[in-house]
């Protein structure tokens, strides 16, 4: 693959992570997440490319 392709894709998947991980722990803090697990579901679409990938797990609460 190209190095063009491989920017491009590091880019976006940090942009997902940061982006993600800030609004996670943005509802965690309003929330009383404290002995909880919740199950998470992330989905990455290219409409043009007929994909749809999914990524699940959990998350456990702040103590």
């Amino acid at each position: 693959m190209s190095d063009d392709f491989n920017m491009s894709m590091r880019k976006f998947l940090k942009q997902v992570g940061v982006t993600s991980q800030q609004a996670i722990e943005e509802a965690m803090r309003e929330h009383n997440t404290a002995g909880k697990t919740y199950a998470v579901k992330a989905t990455i679409t290219i409409e043009e490319l007929d994909l749809t990938h999914e990524v699940t797990g959990s998350i456990k609460g702040q103590e």
